[in-house]
């Protein structure tokens, strides 16, 4: 069941103790968030706003893991919402297809809920050789 905070509370159904454990939204988006940085050919997560604040957390050690991520939590199932930037040359449907399997996994397996739906937003390819060109080009 949704409690007023956004999480979700679990009964324990094994073992002599008795109780409930909540599991905050926060939370869910975080663990997909780990689960999409996972998958091969996913560069990074967000849109541009998001990566840019993203650097500047990286370099502060306070990386966010559930950047480009929104969850939508309701008693037993879970809607997913991902942006990501993919590695060029990847297969984009590919790489959207194993973002949605990796996310599923996590959260059947670690969440314990239903997916109702993953839905993948491919908003930026990332070239390396981009990154060759900036660091080329710069003169002290």
């Amino acid at each position: 069941m949704a409690n007023a905070a956004g999480g979700i509370q679990v009964q324990a159904t094994q073992g002599p103790a008795t109780g409930k454990t909540t599991i905050e939204d926060g939370v869910v988006a975080k663990i997909a968030g780990i689960a999409a940085r996972d998958v091969p050919g996913v560069y990074a997560l967000g849109g541009g706003a998001a990566r840019v604040v993203g650097a500047i957390r990286d370099a502060l050690n306070t990386t966010d893991l559930s950047q480009g991520i929104t969850v939508e939590v309701g008693e037993t199932q879970v809607a997913v919402d991902v942006t990501i930037v993919a590695e060029y040359p990847v297969a984009l449907q590919k790489v959207a297809d194993d973002v949605r399997a990796a996310i599923h996994g996590v959260m059947v397996e670690l969440v314990g809920m239903d997916v109702v739906e993953i839905n993948v937003t491919i908003n930026d390819v990332h070239i390396p050789a981009d990154d060759d060109d900036d660091a080329a080009s710069s003169r002290v």
